[in-house]
């Protein structure tokens, strides 16, 4: 098998876990050892792809943290980085080992570098216009950022133009189900969820079982949404 086989194979690889989970939760934190706690937490959960956010001075060392942790405790689970905003910041994550790549924009120079190695890019799209450019790059696998000012009326009145396009809407995504439900009957693939599920007060409280058990129940509910 070719490099560049393989590389497809890990593409859709992560389409497959997001979809199949039906989230991809995000969070970024500054401390190491809870960055890494939290991962752990959300994998006992049953998550098999997450994103961690390149927000911090901090965040490209912890997430060659979790890596290494990863890549000891939990090798089925796909790691990704979110906040790629220029392809400096992407090679640095590719080297570090990440699995795929979000951003809360389109960026062209960044899809180009996902393209040539095969690698799923979800970039953060807010008009038809920026989906238009990202689908003509070669993007797959859309953001829809921020979810809670598109709403799910806004991917209703546009999926069908976009039928080869897979929809993730982040940013103010409850943990409800009667949010998660509307999002799933306008067509999303996967809901992306930070801080309503791995909030900055857990975090603060080092409070993993009730991460887990948050996790482990907005899993149960879109399981329970999809089998509609």
């Amino acid at each position: 098998m070719t490099l560049k086989n393989i590389n497809k194979n890990m593409k859709q690889k992560v389409t497959d876990a997001i979809v199949s989970q039906g989230i991809l939760p995000l969070y970024f934190n500054a401390d190491e050892t809870l960055s890494v706690d939290i991962l752990k937490a959300i994998y006992r959960a049953g998550i098999k792809a997450v994103e961690y956010t390149n927000r911090g001075e901090a965040a490209l060392s912890n997430f060659k943290k979790m890596v290494a942790v990863r890549n000891a405790e939990m090798p089925d689970m796909l790691l990704g980085v979110g906040t790629i905003k220029n392809l400096q910041q992407a090679e640095d994550y590719i080297a570090a080992g990440a699995d795929f790549m979000v951003s809360p924009g389109f960026v062209k120079e960044v899809a180009e570098k996902a393209n040539s190695i095969g690698m799923l890019y979800a970039p953060g799209c807010m008009t038809p216009t920026e989906i238009i450019m990202a689908e003509n790059s070669g993007v797959t696998f859309i953001k829809l950022f921020p979810g809670n000012m598109l709403g799910p009326e806004f991917l209703s009145s546009i999926k069908e133009i976009f039928p080869k396009l897979l929809f993730m809407p982040t940013g103010g995504v409850d943990t409800t189900k009667e949010n998660i439900e509307g999002w799933f009957k306008a067509g999303v693939c996967a809901v992306g969820m930070g801080s309503k599920l791995i909030s900055k007060k857990l975090m603060e409280a080092k409070d993993y079982d009730t991460i887990e058990a948050s996790t482990r129940e907005v899993l149960s509910t879109i399981q329970s949404i999809k089998i509609k």
